[in-house]
């Protein structure tokens, strides 16, 4: 549903109107700076199975280590809904002059693939939203009605022009470093669940014209139990623009170990649009977590970037505290907080998964 006083695009082609990139936009990394992070309350019970009460505390922790230094926008379904979360980080003393809620209904939690791509114009001091087609990672789980008008409703709600490329893509399966360049991934690009009617040089031109980039490069493989068929945000992270952080797996036996080193060797061979190699940062895999004979995709890439800290998932596991070392040196002037994230994952997402920031402008 369009904004009042703006056309709707989503029946139009590319020619139509200017994109925008055509119009000075372009996506910031998640390490500039943020006007807020938006999330979308947890409520889906067949999400978390068995298992959804445990993770509202450590959500609320998280909701706490960001609000310290920026705004949390939530999205809710309505009042009962509101009453609950507020209880819930009120719990955990999370500072509420810095929560804000809104009153759109969600279907799942996962607003790094459904929530708003904020895009920002510098000169011009402009926001906007790209409002992309989801399906719910190629309609595994209807329905998703309500999760695909989000970035819209958003943008009514702060008067934000909309653009509406008219395919299909998740945030979770994109990375940014802030100059031009994308990383992503064929797993998950290129599926024929998401735009079959496209091929790679068509869905690159769509990340060039709506994300505002200049170079976009790709690694194939994604983390085995990721249901989403191989996003960036559980393997490669840009942490500043010419550095990554992508995950290795230490036990030659474990099935995560070829797909990884597949993708290392692949980041090995790529240049920025400077020409630079990329500065590469190994970050182990945790142990193996299976629930219910399921391997989980448990990855500490999954962190998110917010603007005085770091909030990383980690898993009880014996490689918390290296994996918290290795990423606090590449955050030099932010705090990396870790947070249990063994029950969250078996919601098959972690806290990078649940978040999307908006940038300052």
């Amino acid at each position: 549903m369009p904004t009042a006083n703006l056309p709707d695009f989503r029946s139009s082609g590319l020619s139509d109107f200017r994109t925008p990139s055509q119009l000075g936009f372009h996506f910031p990394a998640e390490f500039a700076p943020h006007e807020a992070t938006w999330l979308s309350w947890p409520h889906k019970e067949a999400s978390w199975p068995g298992k959804i009460q445990t993770i509202y505390k450590p959500y609320a922790q998280f909701i706490k280590a960001v609000a310290a230094g920026e705004k949390v926008r939530i999205n809710v379904n309505d009042e009962a809904m509101k009453s609950f979360a507020e209880h819930t980080l009120q719990k955990e003393n999370v500072n509420m002059q810095q929560v804000e809620f809104f009153f759109h209904p969600t279907n799942d939690a996962w607003c790094r693939d459904h929530g708003p791509a904020f895009v920002i114009n510098t000169e011009k001091k402009e926001k906007a939203i790209v409002d992309w087609g989801y399906n719910a990672w190629g309609n595994k789980y209807p329905p998703y009605d309500l999760d695909d008008v989000i970035p819209t409703l958003i943008a009514k709600q702060f008067g934000l022009k909309v653009f509406y490329p008219n395919i299909v893509m998740e945030g979770g399966s994109v990375e940014f470093n802030g100059k031009g360049t994308l990383m992503t991934s064929t797993a998950c690009l290129l599926n024929p669940n998401r735009n079959p009617q496209l091929n790679q040089q068509q869905i690159e031109n769509y990340l060039h014209e709506y994300y505002g980039v200049e170079q976009i490069l790709w690694v194939d493989e994604g983390i085995v139990g990721d249901d989403t068929d191989g996003h960036i945000d559980d393997t490669v992270r840009f942490v500043n623009e010419d550095t990554v952080i992508t995950v290795i797996e230490e036990n030659k036996s474990d099935e995560n170990y070829a797909l990884l080193q597949h993708n290392l060797k692949q980041l090995k061979t790529m240049r920025l649009l400077n020409g630079k190699q990329l500065n590469i940062v190994e970050l182990p895999m945790p142990d193996a977590i299976v629930y219910e004979d399921q391997r989980l995709p448990a990855s500490y890439a999954n962190f998110y970037i917010a603007n005085n800290v770091v909030v990383v998932p980690i898993f009880q596991s014996t490689k918390d505290e290296k994996a918290l070392a290795i990423i606090q040196q590449c955050f030099p002037s932010r705090k990396v907080i870790g947070i249990n994230s063994v029950d969250i994952i078996w919601g098959l997402g972690s806290f990078h998964c649940l978040s999307q920031q908006e940038p300052k402008v």
